[in-house]
């Protein structure tokens, strides 16, 4: 059994469906395509958004219209679906859904920015660890994926020095995701591709994708357990329509 997931901050997704979205989506053809920031509550969605081939489509919304969200497509049908992982102060930002498929369990999140202010960055430290603790105590495979909202290391952005006191990248998030993988997580990007220059989100203000300045914060991380199933993993860098741009990964059983 092979499975080949996409994962993609779409930011909006009724306004990346008028670039091409759903027709990029069919020729793609991932097994299973993973959203964030979907900025839309179901009901706000047209039939071409919610039904695309013959995917089954899974929403997670934010109870503030126009915020957050994320929301998954499947073509093999899920076991069962959870929408966020039960702690209500982050589950009304609609920013989790799971997906249980028996050979591994798939978290597509996205995770909060901390730039606006002190309250959010607090908030996003708080998510990390609740997530953390939510995943340590269980045996199945899991896949986490998303726009985790943080570069790990120096090599995972253009301008590290720059950025050292700005959320995003600053020690104690980035330890974070060094806890993650000390937790028996592996970012599987890097088991492919140890070269710099390779970044997920850009700044559109300052048309920073057309210089390549920008920062690898969109991630599949995976149980260890599962590292002699992944075949690839790697960044789409060349699709346009956000200011991220998708992460693939690709398993057999």
């Amino acid at each position: 059994m092979k499975y080949s997931i996409i994962s993609w901050n779409v930011n909006g997704i009724r306004a990346i469906n008028k670039k091409g979205f759903r027709e990029w989506i069919l020729n793609e053809n991932p097994d299973i395509f993973c959203a964030q920031e979907t900025k839309a509550q179901k009901d706000q969605l047209t039939d071409e958004i919610i039904n695309i081939g013959n995917y089954s489509s899974y929403f997670h919304s934010a109870e503030k219209k126009g915020y957050s969200g994320v929301a998954t497509y499947t073509k093999p049908n899920p076991i069962s679906v959870n929408y966020g992982f039960g702690d209500k102060s982050f589950d009304n930002e609609g920013r989790t859904l799971v997906t249980d498929y028996g050979n591994f369990k798939l978290y597509n999140i996205y995770f909060p920015n901390g730039q606006r202010s002190d309250e959010r960055l607090n908030y996003k430290l708080k998510f990390y660890e609740s997530l953390l603790k939510t995943i340590q105590n269980q045996d199945e495979n899991i896949i986490i994926c998303g726009d985790v909202n943080t570069a790990h290391k120096e090599i995972d952005l253009a301008r590290p020095k720059e950025n050292k006191n700005v959320s995003g990248f600053l020690e104690i998030e980035r330890k974070w995701i060094d806890k993650l993988i000390d937790n028996g997580f592996v970012d599987t990007f890097r088991l492919f591709d140890l070269s710099p220059d390779n970044y997920t989100w850009w700044n559109m203000r300052t048309r920073a994708r057309d210089r390549n300045v920008g920062w690898r914060i969109d991630y599949f991380f995976a149980s260890e357990k599962l590292m002699s199933n992944i075949d690839n993993a790697q960044i789409l860098s060349d699709v346009t329509g956000s200011d991220h741009c998708p992460v693939k990964l690709e398993l057999s059983f």
